[in-house]
């Protein structure tokens, strides 16, 4: 079993992927590393608006997304001005949503790890659930660019 710090470090590889391949789309992104930040990357659009990006990698595939309450609260209420991206990743296609436009978003509660992936314990939270059509853009992973 690889380690947190291993565990961690392939996030970030993989967030910096995202990032690159953003940018090569017309994107202007930094990642934010190893800060706190409750997103992943700060930059522009292609249309030059200031954004930020949240990430998240799914091992398996859902046909709902799931975002959590405290996350996208907190991301929501940044300034009005910036864009709000999550972007998830799974086995069928990246999916990007623009939280800012998301209206009457179905959630649930969930028994699921008190921390993304370093704790054990586990308690419940509520979760957004987030359609695949309410996505803005999503990238097949079999498609050939």
């Amino acid at each position: 079993m690889s380690s947190t710090n291993d565990r961690l470090e392939k996030i970030f590889e993989l967030e910096k992927e995202v990032v690159d391949f953003l940018n090569a789309k017309g994107w202007d992104l930094t990642h934010t590393g190893k800060t706190m930040l409750p997103y992943d990357a700060v930059g522009y659009t292609p249309k030059r608006k200031k954004c930020v990006v949240e990430m998240k990698f799914r091992n398996k595939y859902y046909d709902t997304k799931m975002m959590e309450f405290a996350k996208f609260d907190t991301l929501i209420k940044m300034d009005s001005d910036i864009l709000k991206f999550y972007y998830v990743a799974d086995p069928k296609a990246d999916w990007v949503f623009l939280l800012n436009d998301l209206v009457d978003i179905d959630t649930g509660d969930f028994y699921c790890a008190s921390k993304t992936m370093w704790a054990s314990k586990k308690q419940n939270k509520t979760t957004y659930l987030l359609k695949e059509e309410e996505s803005i853009i999503k990238y097949n992973r079999n498609a050939v660019n």
